[in-house]
């Protein structure tokens, strides 16, 4: 999908006013452990990893992104009745604290659970997108490795096949409304392309 350049602009200004924004307070590692052992870690497992496909695994993320959802969450702008409980009770400390905290953490590696056929399905989207469509590479804005760009965008590697599959239909059907960049990918995307990037994005390293 072709973007306009100033939506570019504006998406990454954003992003870096939430990073110089985020990083004025020196964050309290020790203080988001124990806030992330108290309130998140049932669902987002030990040091960020959840071992529940449907709930994200959390660690190395880049925390730009993790507070920006949590503040999307506590506004409404992201819908979910269980995490929009959870941010509101946090104050804008706890989530600087958790989120720095998650992103020192070590992502545990994922892996892909689909057919080779399917895996290189979604290689050859992640890499090139699928042009006939409009449809933009993965590696664009989350990079090659899936690693992403700190404080544009989000780290992918690794991440549950089931977890992304859900969000990009939640893209896709517009009931995640956080991310008109991702809606605009989604609506291209058929079931089939969006499980085979998923599995493909699982097991990036």
């Amino acid at each position: 999908m072709k973007l306009s350049a100033s939506l570019l602009c504006v998406a990454a200004a954003a992003a870096l006013s939430l990073s110089v924004q985020a990083q004025q307070v020196v964050p309290d590692l020790t203080r988001g452990a124990a806030l992330y052992n108290q309130m998140c870690m049932v669902c987002h497992g030990v040091n960020g990893n959840s071992t529940m496909p449907a709930n994200p695994s959390l660690a190395q993320q880049h925390p730009e992104y993790l507070i920006k959802q949590l503040q999307d969450y506590k506004s409404g702008k992201r819908e979910s009745a269980i995490m929009r409980g959870f941010a509101a009770a946090l104050s804008d400390a706890d989530k600087r604290d958790i989120s720095f905290w998650l992103a020192a953490q070590t992502k545990t590696p994922g892996y892909a659970q689909a057919d080779i056929e399917s895996v290189q399905l979604g290689k050859r989207i992640f890499r090139g997108g699928i042009a006939d469509r409009r449809i933009a590479s993965c590696a664009a804005c989350h990079g090659p490795g899936g690693a992403g760009i700190p404080a544009q965008f989000p780290r992918l590697a690794g991440q549950h096949a089931e977890y992304t599959i859900s969000q990009m239909k939640a893209f896709r059907d517009g009931t995640r409304k956080n991310s008109p960049m991702m809606a605009g990918v989604a609506a291209r995307m058929n079931d089939r392309e969006i499980r085979a990037v998923s599995d493909y994005i699982a097991g990036l390293r």
